[in-house]
């Protein structure tokens, strides 16, 4: 054997191994927490009762950047659960990792800064969804319509309690 063959082969031989590796990598960081937040990409998503396009489909949501929690995966389907507490599957390419929150129960005031008695810059009728720009330990600074502003994590749904997320 000639030292160009020897060499070609130990090329060959380290480049299936990085592709190896590379590929076990790629698996690594596809495996993010459960559970975890994520929000509807399209106008128009069908949650399925099982996790594949032969199950019934139970609900169609037709509103994009509604917040969801993914509670469990199976290849390309995510398990998720909606503000209602509604469980079903939907395919984990019209999800996004975009963060969107939604306003429950009552009118909430949008403000100003990040305190209890700041000015309120919008009032924020339930059901209405805001996209998340950033979240410090209680509060988080949200935009909906062009208002930006800051609401106790108290007041909608789409972020833990615990979670930091920064702009």
């Amino acid at each position: 054997m000639t030292f160009s063959s020897v060499l070609q082969r130990t090329v060959i031989l380290t480049f299936l191994a990085l592709l190896g590796l590379g590929s076990s990598l790629a698996a690594a960081e596809d495996k993010l927490p459960l559970p975890r937040f994520a929000s509807l990409q399209s106008g128009e998503v069908n949650m399925r009762a099982g996790p594949g396009e032969t199950y019934p489909i139970m609900w169609t949501y037709q509103r994009a950047g509604l917040p969801v929690e993914i509670i469990e995966e199976f290849d390309i389907w995510r398990r998720i659960r909606d503000h209602d507490g509604v469980v079903g599957w939907v395919k984990s390419t019209l999800l996004v990792g975009k963060r969107h929150v939604i306003v429950r129960d009552s009118q909430r005031p949008l403000r100003a800064s990040a305190e209890a008695g700041a000015k309120p810059v919008a009032l924020v009728d339930p059901g209405v969804v805001l996209k998340v720009l950033e979240c410090s330990a209680d509060w988080c600074r949200l935009e909906v319509q062009g208002y930006k502003g800051w609401m106790m994590k108290t007041e909608f749904w789409g972020v833990y309690p615990q979670e930091m997320l920064e702009d």
